[in-house]
């Protein structure tokens, strides 16, 4: 996730590269403009034969292209915000099973406490690495037992078989302590939602827009731009580049945000600080127990993974 400051300057807003998508598409741009300059300077004439387009057929285009990349531009956010609250729900739950280790289970020791919830913190970093796609981090390895990686370590999906293990153990450790059949009801019922944020993190994850939309678009999108000059070159020659840059940088940022946003577990500029909020997850489990915690995850160069 891009950080960025509360009150940025004009200068800031018009001219920052930081948090802007130009870097990933700045070579479709400059190409565009590159083509635009060869049309002027042949005057929009192709193998000796004058191409002369219109503006009715690009309006037309253009209203259609920008109708579809909204649309698809809001599922991708849509998308990002289902994740975002998931994640929140995961925050809020760690936090109430914390709580409830200490008031509802008083006869646990510091240290069986802690054990339960360093495998509660764990699962936000095993679920991280399992939506990114990457190895067991060191994060996890320092949080979770050796029973629990041993346990873990021939699974396929990590961050479920770690919810039956802490499952067992919440539950066990309750009926050692004699809680009450309501208590461990409620403690179970915050465990059924992590079982949900598992679920919806999947879903986000193994279900992305289809492709054909997505290859639609990246076409359109390309044809408008490297035609458009053809229409406007007898109207405002050499300052059709321009034009053509500033339209292009507008239909190609759309999509290249669409794609950032569309799959916010990555570790794009624009997507889900996964990181970061491991890293709150902790702090907050933590602080509840009196233990000491990691400071809060800091931007590099203006990015929070």
């Amino acid at each position: 996730m891009i950080t960025r400051p509360q009150n940025p300057s004009i200068w800031v807003l018009l001219f920052s590269l930081k948090g802007s998508i130009i870097p990933v598409i700045w070579r479709k741009v400059v190409f565009t403009m590159l083509i635009s300059s060869i049309v002027v300077a042949t005057h929009g004439t192709l193998y000796h034969y004058k191409v002369i387009l219109t503006s009715t057929p690009f309006t037309l285009w253009g209203l259609t292209l920008a109708i579809f990349l909204g649309f698809r531009n809001t599922v991708a956010y849509q998308r990002f915000w289902e994740a975002r609250t998931l994640w929140g729900e995961l925050l809020i739950v760690s936090r109430n099973l914390t709580r409830q280790a200490l008031s509802l289970l008083p006869q646990l020791t510091g240290k069986e406490r802690l054990e339960l919830i360093h495998g509660l913190i764990g699962f936000g970093y095993v679920l991280r690495d399992h939506l990114r796609g990457e190895a067991s981090s060191e994060d996890a390895r320092r949080l979770l037992d050796p029973a629990l990686q041993a346990a873990l370590a021939w699974k396929s999906n990590t961050p479920n078989a770690l919810l039956g293990l802490l499952a067992q153990r919440f539950m066990g450790a309750a009926r050692r302590v004699g809680a009450s059949d309501i208590l461990q009801v409620e403690i179970d019922q915050q465990l059924t939602r992590l079982s949900y944020v598992l679920g919806g993190c999947e879903r986000i994850a193994t279900t992305p827009i289809p492709y054909p939309y997505i290859l639609m678009l990246h076409r359109v999108v390309h044809v408008y731009c490297f035609l458009l000059p053809f229409c406007l070159v007898d109207g405002i020659g050499w300052f059709t580049p321009f034009a053509v840059g500033v339209l292009a940088y507008t239909f190609f940022g759309l999509d290249a945000l669409g794609d950032q946003i569309s799959d916010p577990f990555d570790t794009q500029p624009n997507d889900l600080p996964l990181n970061a909020m491991c890293r709150t997850i902790e702090i907050s489990a933590l602080e509840l127990l009196d233990e000491p915690s990691p400071a809060p995850q800091q931007p590099q160069d203006g990015v929070l993974l």
